[in-house]
């Protein structure tokens, strides 16, 4: 797909996302200075030329900064208009884009904004609190722009499921903001070493988790001064300005820890074993956090069936510590893939001592060496194991950097998509079956009993 001289981006940011509690709180990190667009603009081998694109943004809370400073080192992005039902956001949002020289037009509602922009934006961007989202996405659809929603794509699957339907029916583009899938280091070893490579050989089990302190759980304040009028929350479906802060908590407009982090890794899940799960069982609960609706822990345990076998996936998130903070491992027969988006904790596979030698695959350039020889990694001085202990794996480092923030490559590839025809990394169907996947973890902690997934329920 190509698009339109002038064409624009709408991007709706989470509203109400974490941040800050009021004005006299720390501001968000300053975002880079807009990277420059080329000199002249490139011409695709049709001799289309590749044209800038003009973005709003709507939603100016944590999230939506986050989006905000990914969105300004990528060339050919321009900010053309801001939107927030918060008042104090709004100001706070506008007046940053303002400083790297975006005279923005600042809207309290999305609707109002949709139509006003429509004849200048190509796409929306959408990163509202997840009770919102598909409403968001449809409008933004139906209305011949392609959309970027963060996930979950919504806390209902039938809100869901629509949003993949709207997405088919006007053939616009819809990504779903799993990050990961565009992320070249999960790429590499994913898809070349794990699959076209088995450097793990048959993967039977894999582990994640998503641990967070109290500093980061606990609920968000706000300026008195600066609260939101009865009128205007009810009117965009908050309860309260507790709510509105907290939405993450209530059920009413979020899935809670489990929807809001383990989503992510989750989604992995399925991406290594290459099927959906066949099953979930999970335990957890309101254990901390007394005045919350959503379970402060869950643990859970997948089960996979692929043409390899039974496999089986253990994930927990926990909001009371940050202990071992957030990654994912994969165990297979002949090693582990240990990976986070934050490769200070997940970066490498573990050789086990009796697979096949991967030294031909650092000679490809698929694996870094070890930073100590095997010999030397593996010998124990003085030190008797017991036979039922195994010796200590070697550290094979994955050979593929990623110096961008976190989003910034999910967004590039959906600017690539509606500039190039680019394939999206995580389109409707796929954010619609980590949806589903995810989503029954809160239905198998309030049963407490296993609970099995329908091969349909995955179809939108």
């Amino acid at each position: 797909m190509s698009t339109a001289a002038g064409a624009s981006i709408l991007l709706v940011g989470k509203a109400i996302a974490q941040e800050a509690a009021a004005p006299a709180a720390p501001p968000a990190p300053e975002a880079p200075a807009p990277a420059p667009a080329p000199p002249a603009p490139a011409v695709l081998p049709s001799g289309t030329k590749l044209n800038d694109l003009n973005i709003a943004l709507v939603g100016l809370g944590a999230e939506g900064m986050v989006l905000t400073d990914a969105l300004l080192r990528i060339p050919g992005i321009r900010f053309k208009a801001v939107c927030d039902i918060w008042p104090y956001s709004l100001k706070r949002g506008s007046g940053m884009l303002k400083k790297y020289g975006y005279q923005v037009n600042a809207y309290a509602d999305f609707d109002e904004m949709l139509a006003a922009e429509k004849d200048n934006i190509d796409a929306v961007v959408v990163a509202t609190p997840d009770f919102v989202h598909h409403a968001h996405a449809i409008a933004g659809l139906k209305a011949g722009k392609h959309v970027y929603c963060e996930k979950e794509m919504s806390n209902r699957i039938e809100n869901a499921r629509q949003m993949v339907l709207a997405a088919r029916e006007t053939g616009k583009l819809l990504q779903i903001g799993h990050q990961r899938r565009s992320n070249p280091r999960y790429i590499h070893a994913i898809n070349t070493l794990v699959h076209e490579n088995r450097l793990l050989a048959r993967v039977t089990h894999g582990y994640g988790q998503w641990n967070r302190g109290k500093s980061a759980s606990q609920d968000l304040g706000w300026n008195p001064k600066l609260e939101i009028d009865a009128a205007t929350l009810e009117k965009y479906g908050y309860d309260s300005m507790q709510h509105f802060r907290n939405w993450r908590w209530y059920k009413k407009y979020g899935g809670g820890p489990i929807v809001d982090l383990g989503s992510h890794q989750i989604d992995i899940f399925a991406w290594v074993f290459g099927v959906m799960p066949k099953s979930v069982m999970a335990g957890g609960g309101v254990n901390f956090y007394k005045t919350h609706e959503w379970y402060d822990n869950v643990l859970a345990t997948f089960e996979y069936e692929n043409a390899e076998g039974v496999n089986r996936a253990f994930y927990q998130v926990l909001t009371t510590t940050s202990n071992g903070g957030y990654y994912e491992s994969f165990m297979g027969e002949n090693g582990t893939l240990v990976i986070s988006e934050d490769p200070r904790r997940g970066d490498h596979l573990l050789r086990e001592v009796n697979a096949p030698d991967w030294e031909p695959y650092v000679s490809r350039g698929l694996l870094d060496k070890p930073p100590v020889p095997l010999s030397t990694a593996q010998k124990l001085k003085n030190i008797v194991l017991d036979v039922r202990v195994s010796p200590p794996l070697g550290t094979w480092p994955l050979p593929v950097q990623f110096n961008k923030p976190p989003h910034q490559a999910h967004l590039e590839n959906f600017f690539d998509a509606i500039r190039l025809g680019t394939p999206l990394s995580c389109p409707a169907e796929i954010g619609f079956e980590t949806a589903v996947a995810v989503l029954k973890v809160n239905e198998a902690v309030e049963a407490g009993v296993k609970l099995a997934y329908a091969p349909e329920e995955f179809k939108a």
